[in-house]
C-alpha cells in the first residue's frame, strides 16, 4: 500500500526568514571575525620578532588540512546521503496507521538541497576545525630526515618511527572517522526513505541499501585490514610490561603473528562484503562479521594472553630478557644516557682523611652555597627592590660570574616591573600601561656570602642578609663601577610583564630623577596609526587605546612579553624549560631558555610522563604538561633581549634528527655555528632535562637485564626532606636539584654543575650522587658517585631528621618556639669531600609581619655521624671537625662577634674600667635588665615574654655598641669563629640555646 500525502511543516514567513539570515550572519561575524582579528594581531607580532616564516607555514599548513578533511570527510558524507537518497524506493510501505517517518520524509523532500548540502557542510567544518590542529605530524612526515639507526626487530630506520607512522595513525584515524560518518548518513538516510524495514517480514533491506551498506562496511574493513599491518610496528612501543616498555616476548611470538593472521582475515572479509554487496543473501557479510570478531577475540586476544600467563610469566627473567636488553639501550639513546655521555665510579662514601685536611679543602667547601634562590625573593624585593612597582619572581636564579679574576656563583634575578604591586592611582590605564612600563637592574649576590652572621641569640637584626651587587640606571649615572657591568639595564620584557604596554606615548618612569623616558629600542609593533589602533582596541577591549591623546607617531604596543611564551610563539616545535633565567652578555640582561624537542615514540624507549618527572617542591616555575615522551634533546638555547625583546634561537645539538626535520618546516630560523663565549659561559644544564634523565638514570644505571628485572639495584630520587608530607616516602614531593659551584671527585677545579642526590629503592639511604657539568669544557658530562651497597651512608630525609633531632637544635627555644618569627629550613645541599659527604642546610627566619622577608640565621652541617649547627658556617664546620683553618671559608662578609663564645646570661658587660660616659652606663642597665628579663622569660617557658626580651637586649647591644663608638671605647677580643676579628659589641646571650 502507498504511503498517505504526507503532513508538510508549516513554511517560514519572509520576515522570519530574514530575521534568521541576520542571525546567522552576526553569529558568523562574531566567531569568524574574532579568529580573524585574533590572527592579525599574531601576525603583527610575528612581524615583530622576525619570524613572519613561521607564522605563515603555520597558518597556511592549517588552511589546507582544515579544507582537505572537511572536504574529504564532509564529501564522504554528501556522496552517501546523495546516494541514499537517489536510491530510496518509489513507494514506502506503511509501517502503521500513522506513519512517523512520514513528517520527517516530507521535511527533507521540501529542502532536500538545505539537507544535502547543509548536514555535510556542518559536519565538514566540524571535522575541518578539529583536524587542523594537527599540523604538525603532517608537516614532520613531508620533512623527516633519517636517524642514521635501525630499529632492532624489523630493521627500519627510525625516522619511520618519529615522522612516518605517527602520519599514517593519524590519517588512519580520519579514514575511520569518515567512513564511519558515511554509513551512519546511509543507514539514517535509507531507514527514513524505507530502505531498512525494521520488523517486517520480508526482505529488510532494499537492494540499492544492501549494496550501498556492503560496499562501505567493505571500505572500513579494508581500512582496519591497513590498520592491523602498520600495528606491527606501534607493537615497539607497547606498555605490556609493567617493568619495561617495547615488545615483550608475548607480543613479538603472539600479537606480532595474530597481526598478521587478522590483516589477512580482515581482507577475506572485506571481499565478502563486496560480494555480499551484489547477492541478494545477506549470510555472507554476516559470516565475515562474526569471523572477524571470533579471530580479533581468539587470535588477538585468548592466545596472546594464554601464552602470557603460562609460559612467559613462570620464566620472565629468560623470556624477556631480549626484550629488557633492547629497552635499556633505546631507552639510554633516546634519552642522552649513553656510556659515552655518563662516567659511572664507586666512592667510599665514608673518609679516612684527618679533619685538617677536609677543612683545607679548596674546591668545594669555600663555594658552598648558602642562599637559597626559593626563599629569598621577598629579601631581594625589600632590601633592594627600590620603587614599590618594583620586584622580583618568586624563584630566582643561579648563575656564575667571574669577578676580580674569580669564578663566584650567584643567586640573581632581574628588577622587574610587576604589575601586582602598583597601587592607587599607579593602577589608572594611562599609569598602568603607558608610565610603568619597564624593570631596572640586574641584581645578584655571590651564593656563599651574607652581610654578616646573626649571633647565637638574635631572631632579628641586620645580619643574615645577602651581599647585594647592583648593576642599573643609577650606578650608570653615578658612573658607579659595577662587579657585573650592564650597559642597558631597563627590562621590557620579563617573567613579571603579564601585560601589554604602550611606550613612546606618554613620558615612561626610569628612574626617580627621570620620569620622562622615551623608549628607544625597536620591541613593540606600531600603534601610531589609526587601523592597528581600532585593532587592539577590539583585541583588548580597551577604548582608551582608540581615544587616547598621548599615542602618537613613534608609539608602539608590546605584548607577548614573558621570555618563555615568545620561545614558545616562534618555536611551536619545542618543549620550553620551565625556569628561563636572566644573564648579562656583553652588558645586556638576556633570558636564557632552554628548548627540547622530543618524541612521544621511540621504538623500546621508557615512556615518560614530562609533568611527573618534572614535578618537586619547586614553585615559582612553568609546569610541564603530563604528555609521555620516550626522547628528549637540549637541542635549542634561545635568548630572549629584555630591553627589545628580540629572539634568537641557538642550535647546540645539530646531529638531532629532529631538530633537522623542524628545521626544513622552517628554514633559517635556527642560528648554526660558533655561539659566542660570553654567551655559552652562562649556559646551565637545564633543570627540567637533568629532572627527566635522574628519574630513568635511577633504572638505568643497570645493564644487565636479569639485573634489571629483579630491581634490587635501581634507586630511587629522595623526597624533598623539608616537604610536609615526607612521612609519606615516595609519595612525597621530590627533592629538586640545585645548581651549585663545586670540584666533584676527579675534576681538576670547580665547576658549575646541576646536582641530586639518589637513594636506595623504597629506602632513605643514600645509593649515588650525580651531577651533571655546565662548563663549557664538558658541558652535559654526568659524573655518577655510586656508594657502597653496605653501610651505606645516610640519605637527605635521615640527615633531615638529624638536624631536627639534635641537642643543639632541639634546645634551642630562642630559635625554633619563637611565637614572633617563622623558621624556614632551605635548600639541603649533598656535597662529596674527601670521600666522604657533606650535608649542609641553611636555615632563615622571618619575622610574623607582613613587610617582614627572611634573613639567614643558622647554618646546618652534617659529616661522617657529626651534626654542626651556628650561626655561620665556619662556626658548623668547627662543631664537626673542630677548630681548623678558616682560609678557606670565606662564607660571610662579616663574622658576628663572639658567636661561638656566648658572654652569661646573667651578667651585662664589663665596660672596660674607667670613665664611662652615661648614655654607656645606661647601655649597660639596659643589657642587664634584659638579660634578667630574658632569663625570667626561660625560666617559666614564656615565649611571649622571651620574645620581647630578644628584641630589648637586641636594641640594648646597639645602643651599648653605638655609645662605645662615640667614647672611642673597645670591649672586643677575639671572635671565637678563628676568623681573627676583634668584636666592638657585645652580642647577646641566648642562655646555651
Amino acid at each position: 500500500m502507498a504511503t498517505r500525502p504526507p503532513i508538510g511543516m508549516p513554511k517560514l514567513s519572509r520576515r522570519a526568514k530574514i530575521l534568521l539570515s541576520i542571525a546567522g550572519a552576526l553569529i558568523l561575524v562574531l566567531l569568524v571575525g574574532a579568529r580573524l582579528l585574533d590572527t592579525y594581531v599574531d601576525w603583527l607580532w610575528y612581524g615583530e620578532v622576525g619570524f613572519q616564516s613561521v607564522f605563515s607555514k603555520m597558518l597556511l599548513t592549517r588552511v589546507i588540512l582544515f579544507f582537505a578533511i572537511a572536504a574529504f570527510v564532509g564529501g564522504l558524507l554528501a556522496v552517501s546521503l546523495t546516494v541514499a537518497y537517489r536510491s530510496r524506493p518509489v513507494f514506502v510501505p506503511v509501517s502503521g496507521a500513522d506513519d512517523p517517518l512520514a513528517r520527517y520524509r516530507s521535511t527533507i523532500v521540501q529542502r532536500v538541497r538545505l539537507f544535502g548540502i547543509g548536514i555535510p557542510l556542518v559536519v565538514g567544518l566540524i571535522a575541518g576545525a578539529t583536524g587542523q590542529s594537527d599540523w604538525q605530524p603532517v608537516q614532520l612526515m613531508l620533512n623527516g630526515t633519517a636517524f642514521g639507526t635501525t630499529d632492532p626487530e624489523f630493521g627500519k630506520d627510525l625516522g619511520f618511527y618519529a615522522f612516518t607512522l605517527p602520519f599514517i595513525s593519524w590519517l588512519t584515524t580520519w579514514l575511520y572517522a569518515a567512513v564511519i560518518i558515511a554509513l551512519i548518513g546511509a543507514v539514517v538516510t535509507h531507514y527514513v526513505f524505507g530502505g531498512i524495514r525494521l520488523g517486517q517480514k520480508g526482505e529488510n533491506f532494499s537492494v540499492p541499501a544492501r549494496v550501498q551498506l556492503s560496499v562501505t562496511a567493505g571500505v572500513f574493513v579494508v581500512i582496519l585490514a591497513i590498520d592491523y599491518f602498520f600495528d606491527r610496528y606501534e607493537l615497539l612501543f607497547s606498555t605490556r610490561n609493567d617493568l619495561f616498555d617495547g615488545a615483550t616476548y608475548t607480543d613479538l611470538n603472539a600479537v606480532l603473528p595474530a597481526k598478521l593472521i587478522l590483516m589477512f582475515i580482515a581482507g577475506f572479509c572485506a571481499v565478502a562484503f563486496f560480494v555480499g554487496a551484489f547477492v541478494r543473501n545477506l549470510q555472507l557479510p554476516a559470516i565475515a562479521i562474526v569471523l572477524l570478531i571470533l579471530s580479533s577475540i581468539l587470535v588477538g586476544w585468548a592466545w596472546p594472553a594464554v601464552l602470557e600467563q603460562f609460559s612467559v610469566r613462570p620464566n620472565a627473567a629468560e623470556k624477556e630478557a631480549k626484550s629488557i636488553d633492547r629497552n635499556i639501550a633505546a631507552t639510554k639513546d633516546a634519552f642522552g644516557l649513553t656510556d659515552d655521555k655518563v662516567e659511572i665510579q664507586d666512592y667510599a662514601g665514608v673518609t679516612t682523611a684527618e679533619p685538617q685536611q677536609i677543612r683545607d679543602d679548596k674546591g668545594t667547601i669555600p663555594n658552598v652555597r648558602l642562599l637559597d634562590p626559593s626563599i629569598l625573593s621577598r629579601t631581594f624585593t625589600q632590601r633592594e627592590g627600590g620603587e614599590n612597582f618594583y620586584g622580583f619572581p618568586e624563584k630566582l636564579d643561579v648563575d656564575r660570574y667571574e669577578v676580580d679574576g674569580k669564578l663566584q656563583d650567584y643567586v640573581v634575578a632581574a628588577r622587574e616591573l610587576d604589575p601586582n604591586r602598583l597601587v592607587d592611582n599607579q593602577t589608572s590605564w594611562i599609569n598602568q600601561h603607558l608610565v610603568y612600563t619597564h624593570g631596572n637592574g640586574f641584581v645578584a649576590a655571590p651564593a656563599n656570602k651574607i652581610n654578616r652572621a646573626l649571633g647565637e641569640g638574635e631572631s632579628s637584626g641586620e645580619g643574615g642578609y645577602p651581599v647585594f651587587t647592583v648593576s642599573d640606571l643609577d650606578a650608570i649615572n653615578a658612573d658607579r663601577e659595577m662587579d657585573i657591568p650592564v650597559k642597558e639595564p631597563r627590562i621590557y620584557y620579563g617573567e613579571l610583564a603579564t601585560d601589554y604596554a604602550i611606550v613612546n606615548a606618554r613620558g615612561e618612569f626610569d628612574t626617580a630623577s627621570d620620569q620622562d623616558y622615551s623608549y628607544q629600542g625597536k620591541g613593540g609593533v606600531p600603534v601610531d596609526g589609526w587601523f592597528n589602533r581600532l585593532v587592539f582596541f577590539a583585541h583588548y577591549g580597551e577604548r582608551n587605546i582608540l581615544f587616547n591623546g598621548d599615542i602618537k607617531d613613534g608609539s608602539k604596543i608590546m605584548y607577548n612579553r614573558d621570555p618563555r611564551e615568545r620561545v614558545s610563539k616562534v618555536a611551536p616545535w619545542l618543549t620550553v624549560d620551565g625556569d628561563p633565567y636572566p644573564a648579562v652578555v656583553d652588558g645586556r640582561i638576556q633570558w636564557i631558555v632552554d628548548g627540547y624537542t622530543t618524541l612521544e615514540n621511540y621504538p623500546y624507549a621508557q615512556r615518560t610522563a614530562l609533568g611527573e618527572a618534572t614535578a618537586d617542591t619547586l614553585s615559582g616555575v612553568a609546569r610541564q604538561d603530563n604528555r609521555t615522551i620516550s626522547y628528549i634533546r637540549n637541542s635549542v638555547k634561545a635568548t630572549v633581549d629584555a630591553f627589545d625583546g628580540t629572539v634568537t634561537l641557538h642550535a647546540i645539538d645539530e646531529k638531532d634528527p629532529v631538530l633537522k626535520a623542524w628545521e626544513q618546516v622552517f628554514p633559517g630560523t635556527v642560528k648554526h655555528g660558533d655561539i659566542a663565549d660570553s654567551l655559552r659561559e652562562h649556559f646551565r644544564y637545564p633543570e627540567d632535562l637533568f629532572k627527566v634523565q635522574r628519574e630513568l638514570l635511577a633504572n638505568y644505571h643497570v645493564d644487565n637485564s636479569s639485573q634489571f628485572y629483579s630491581t634490587q639495584t635501581f634507586w630511587d630520587v629522595p623526597p624533598d626532606p623539608n616537604s610536609a608530607n615526607n612521612e609519606a616516602g615516595a609519595t612525597a614531593p621530590n627533592q629538586p636539584p640545585y645548581y651549585v659551584l663545586a670540584q666533584a671527585p676527579g675534576q681538576a677545579q670547580p665547576t658549575f654543575q646541576i646536582t641530586s642526590a639518589l637513594t636506595l629503592l623504597n629506602r632513605q639511604f643514600l645509593a649515588a650522587w650525580v651531577s651533571v657539568s655546565s662548563d663549557p669544557g664538558d658541558y652535559g658530562k654526568f659524573r655518577v658517585l655510586r656508594l657502597p651497597t653496605e653501610d651505606q651512608p645516610k640519605g637527605p630525609v635521615q640527615v633531615q631528621n638529624e638536624f631536627e633531632t639534635t641537642d643543639q637544635v632541639t634546645e634551642n627555644r630562642t630559635l625554633f618556639n619563637n611565637p614572633n618569627v617563622n623558621v624556614k629550613y632551605g635548600n639541603l645541599l649533598t656535597l662529596p669531600v674527601a670521600d666522604g659527604l657533606l650535608y649542609v642546610e641553611p636555615i632563615y627566619i622571618e619575622q610574623k609581619d607582613e613587610n617582614a622577608f627572611p634573613q639567614l640565621a643558622r647554618v646546618l652541617v652534617y659529616f661522617g655521624g657529626k651534626v654542626g649547627f651556628k650561626p655561620t658556617l665556619e662556626g658548623a664546620l668547627n662543631d664537626v671537625f673542630g677548630e681548623g683553618s678558616t682560609s678557606g671559608t670565606p662564607n660571610e662578609a662579616e663574622q658576628p662577634p663572639s658567636t661561638s663564645s656566648p658572654p652569661s646570661t646573667t651578667q651585662p658587660p664589663d665596660t672596660g674600667g674607667g670613665g664611662t660616659s652615661p648614655e654607656l652606663s645606661q647601655a649597660v642597665q639596659d643589657i642587664a635588665s634584659a638579660l634578667a628579663a630574658l632569663k625570667e622569660a626561660r625560666q617559666s617557658n614564656d615565649f611571649a615574654a622571651e620574645g620581647q626580651a630578644l628584641a630589648d637586649l637586641d636594641k640594648a647591644a646597639k645602643a651599648y655598641e653605638a655609645a662605645q663608638a662615640t667614647a672611642g671605647g673597645n670591649s672586643g677580643g677575639g671572635d671565637g669563629n678563628g676568623s681573627g676579628q676583634t668584636s666592638s659589641s657585645p652580642p647577646p646571650g641566648n642562655g646555651g640555646g
